[in-house]
């Protein structure tokens, strides 16, 4: 048997999850910078395709992953050194969007190298 559920007030557990709007943190990480930068044109152009409140892309800081060692294999010879470097890019944008809404922009094709990392956070 139902009970009675006075009009303008809805039921426990049947809120419409949907609708409700978070706050939405997608991050960006690469070694290319320009797959980086088209992943991140193309998920703000989607986003204001649908007229969504975005912030971004901010560009953090580089991250420079240094390794130094000897071009001589055994040790013998002089001196000589080799730098490798590798450059990590990161980007974030914020939106404020349902949950739903959020599954079809990030529905786009990433490109190759590209990491996408999607946080919900309520309001």
């Amino acid at each position: 048997m139902a009970s009675y559920v006075p009009p303008g007030k809805k039921e426990a557990g049947l809120e419409d999850a949907g609708a409700q709007v978070h706050r939405i943190r997608i991050t960006l990480t690469s070694r290319n910078v320009k797959n980086l930068e088209k992943v991140c044109a193309d998920l703000k152009k989607g986003a204001t395709d649908k007229k969504l409140n975005v912030s971004g892309p901010v560009r953090l800081p580089t991250k420079k992953l240094k390794v130094t060692t000897r071009k001589a294999p055994s040790g013998e010879g002089t001196n000589t050194w080799d730098c490798f470097e590798m450059r990590i890019h990161k980007r974030l944008i914020d939106l404020h969007a349902p949950s739903d809404v959020v599954k079809q922009i990030t529905s786009i094709s990433i490109e190759p190298g590209v990491e996408v990392d999607v946080t919900i956070n309520d309001r």
